[in-house]
């Protein structure tokens, strides 16, 4: 498997057509209209600016993508990311989550980024042991934040540091962006 950065010129349409089965039949997601490929690729291009999209190839499929997102707009938040993993049906349990995630939390920390965050709709027991297996701690749950497919839905929240914060004495680097 190869996972590498998300190219929008060849690989939105593949990622469009994973996601869209979370947002039309599961609450993964809690858009109510699934983005074809043409939003997908201006989602691919925009994230990209500043934090990385991946993508998992296997024998030329794209099995999964991940990707990091702004977790709050305000400034003081800049060094936090939110993250997200989606999987085609063809290949869950596979370790394909697992190996993107891996990559993409590798490269988070790289770019400067202290901490992750990650919503997930309540109840999912895959999502909770992924990213409990990488050390993400529940922080609290949002009680009936979501309707979606006729009922009301929690969100738990889970973080993880990506590593020990800079010295009380003076204000941490910026993030970089990704390298290519």
């Amino acid at each position: 498997m190869l996972i590498r950065d998300a190219d929008p010129s060849i690989d939105a349409a593949s990622c469009a057509a994973i996601y869209a089965p979370a947002v039309r039949d599961t609450v993964s997601s809690f858009e109510d209209v699934a983005p074809d490929a043409d939003e997908m690729a201006a989602r691919i291009t925009a994230t990209s600016a500043t934090r990385p999209w991946l993508v998992a190839e296997q024998d030329g499929t794209i099995a999964g993508y991940a990707y990091a997102s702004r977790h709050r707009e305000r400034a003081a938040y800049r060094w936090a990311s939110d993250v997200s993993v989606y999987v085609s049906a063809d290949h869950r349990r596979l370790g394909v989550a697992r190996s993107l995630y891996a990559e993409l939390l590798d490269r988070l920390a790289g770019q400067g980024f202290r901490t992750v965050c990650a919503g997930i709709a309540l109840p999912n027991p895959p999502s909770v042991a992924l990213h409990e297996s990488f050390g993400f701690a529940l922080l609290g749950v949002y009680r009936d934040i979501g309707f979606k497919l006729g009922r009301w839905w929690d969100v738990g929240w889970w973080q993880l540091s990506l590593g020990p914060g800079e010295p009380d004495d003076g204000a941490p680097a910026e993030p970089r962006p990704p390298s290519r």
